[in-house]
């Protein structure tokens, strides 16, 4: 079951200039065709891009490179749009969701209070992340509840795929915030979404806090205990993608 990890939107900070990040997509050969994990910026947003994404432009340092696009870099991998069946979403953001035009065919899975969030009042600063604009073509979403499973010691929400995955609430970054658990041949593989700054990196405490929500001390330390569950956030530094 090959994951190939893929950098669908680079930006990088004015200030510190060592913070160089990608987001990262997961793209999972399944039983039931491709499975995409939050897609980055998609090709209408190069064209014709969203007053956030001028925003984005503006306050970091954006490539703005088309060929980062997750429908340019399948493509290159030898699939056709058609082949990405399901797109799995932490959350609904403009820079997790922006590509859902470029899979028109594609199942949208994500949690119902995301949903309801995007759909409805904002009600916070992050809140402002959030465009009707990238669902325009009127996608197929699925919508999950939480039903009081677990996945360890983490409320869980089971998804219908082979392999294994579910989500994970995780809500503070969104107020429907998931992380993304993956049973791989090794193991498992949490994808904590925007729950999280990349693992491997010295980032200071208040910042992530402030920025990401409240549960990176809890998911460090879960990982720390699980040597078992590799941990990736969606804001990857750079050189994560050249490993």
């Amino acid at each position: 079951m090959p994951i190939h990890f893929l950098n669908t939107f680079t930006c990088n900070a004015h200030f510190p200039k060592k913070w160089k990040t990608g987001l990262l997509s997961l793209l999972i050969e399944s039983d039931q065709g491709l499975i995409l994990v939050d897609t980055g910026i998609g090709t209408g947003d190069y064209a014709n891009p969203t007053p956030f994404t001028r925003i984005f432009r503006v306050i970091t340092e954006m490539p703005f490179d088309e060929d980062q696009a997750a429908i340019r870099q399948i493509e290159r991998l030898g699939y056709k749009a058609e082949d990405l069946k399901h797109i799995a979403l932490t959350h609904m953001h403009f820079d997790h969701l922006s590509g859902l035009a470029d899979f028109p065919h594609a199942e949208i899975h994500l949690a119902r209070r995301e949903y309801d969030a995007f759909m409805g009042k904002r009600k916070s600063f992050f809140d402002l992340a959030y465009d009707k604009k990238y669902i325009a073509h009127n996608p197929n979403f699925k919508l999950y509840d939480d039903l009081g499973e677990k996945w360890f010691d983490f409320d869980a929400i089971r998804l219908p795929f082979t392999p294994e995955m579910w989500l994970i609430p995780l809500e503070g970054h969104t107020r429907g915030h998931c992380g993304v658990a993956l049973k791989t041949e090794k193991g498992w593989r949490l994808h904590c979404g925007d729950a999280a700054g990349d693992f491997r990196k010295d980032i200071p405490a208040w910042a992530i806090r402030l920025v990401l929500g409240p549960h990176e001390p809890r998911l460090r330390a879960f990982g720390e205990a699980h040597p078992e569950v590799e941990l990736t956030a969606s804001h990857m530094f750079l050189d994560f993608f050249n490993d």
